[in-house]
């Protein structure tokens, strides 16, 4: 479907405004008409033309909307409706009113002011709490999925202004049951920057991948710099696959050792030594208890009102989300990278 500059509506929702436009989907703030006057603003992605014609990308975004509306969890962003309308596929969504970890990231990069250890340990303990959940998911069957995201990364991580954080974006998130639409060709679907070893060589992946993206992220929010900077595949593959792990005493000096550590254990290139989700939330969560710093929503949405004040005045509020929002590709935009 191609949505003309006056905008449309695509099944019972009138589109607003375009929030962020990504490779493989476009997603617009949204208003939702009912009965008697009934209205809700939500998040619509229309799947461009070009990628809603091929079969295999389009039953990804098909499975996305399926695996992704029974993940219901505080931490994750949540998925209300698959619909089609004039021949194309959109996904209607939690709208979140807030801003990337992407963008909170390069904020604090560009003002060269440390990420406060408190938000950033709290910020990953919430995205490992949503990644539990999910790879702990049980079927209608009362089996388990097995679901691993494959695109952990800060573009997909979503802060509310209220201090809540969101895992965003299934769209490349592989349950036991479901086909991959990749399994025969050579495409790396994901961030190469935040892929596990395994997952960078097109081996088969397991939850335990999620595990060492986690562990990428965490560097960053401590770091406010990338750990694996190489972008051609072949190189990235030398930097993470063959070469050394990355001596945390030198690339990240002024982190607490318990950090390092933890880092550490996450980023190792044998998934077996890695925690699970649980436990390297856990440990993040008791890291902050034991400093008496533990993180909370008022916390993050503290700093995130002393970071953005004009985020919370009404007057400015719309064009900061914009901006916010625009910081990344839409959320669930699957493609070769």
């Amino acid at each position: 479907m191609t949505v003309p500059n006056d905008l449309l509506s695509v099944g019972r929702f009138r589109l607003v405004r375009e929030l962020a436009r990504g490779g493989m989907a476009t997603v617009y703030e949204a208003e939702q008409v009912g009965a008697a006057g009934f209205t809700k603003r939500m998040a619509v992605k229309i799947i461009h033309d070009r990628f809603g014609q091929h079969p295999e990308w389009l039953q990804l975004f098909i499975d996305e909307a399926k695996l992704s509306a029974n993940l219901v969890h505080g931490n994750i962003v949540q998925i209300y409706q698959l619909g089609e309308s004039e021949g194309a596929y959109f996904i209607a969504m939690e709208l979140i009113k807030g801003l990337t970890l992407r963008t909170l990231i390069n904020t604090h990069r560009a003002r060269r002011m440390p990420l406060p250890g408190d938000i950033a340990a709290y910020c990953a303990s919430r995205i490992c709490r949503a990644l539990d959940f999910a790879h702990h998911f049980i079927g209608e069957d009362g089996s388990r999925l097995d679901i691993v995201h494959r695109d952990v990364s800060p573009g997909n991580v979503m802060m509310t202004w209220d201090g809540h954080v969101k895992l965003a974006d299934f769209g490349i998130a592989k349950a036991r049951t479901m086909a991959d639409p990749s399994a025969n060709k050579p495409l790396l679907l994901g961030k190469k920057h935040y892929m596990a070893p395994e997952q960078l060589l097109g081996r088969e992946v397991d939850p335990r991948a999620d595990i060492f993206a986690m562990g990428v992220v965490l560097f960053e929010l401590f770091a406010l710099r990338s750990l694996f900077t190489e972008d051609e595949t072949l190189a990235a593959i030398d930097e993470v696959v063959l070469g050394p792990s990355p001596d945390l005493n030198l690339r990240l000096p002024s982190a607490d050792p318990e950090i390092q550590a933890l880092i550490a254990r996450a980023i190792s290139k044998d998934p077996q030594d890695r925690p699970s989700a649980a436990t390297l939330g856990l440990a993040l969560d008791a890291w902050c208890a034991n400093r008496g710093t533990p993180g909370s929503p008022e916390r993050l949405q503290a700093h995130l009102a002393e970071l953005f004040p004009e985020s919370y005045s009404p007057a400015t509020r719309k064009s900061v989300e914009t901006r916010s929002e625009h910081a990344t590709p839409a959320m669930g935009t699957p493609r070769p990278r």
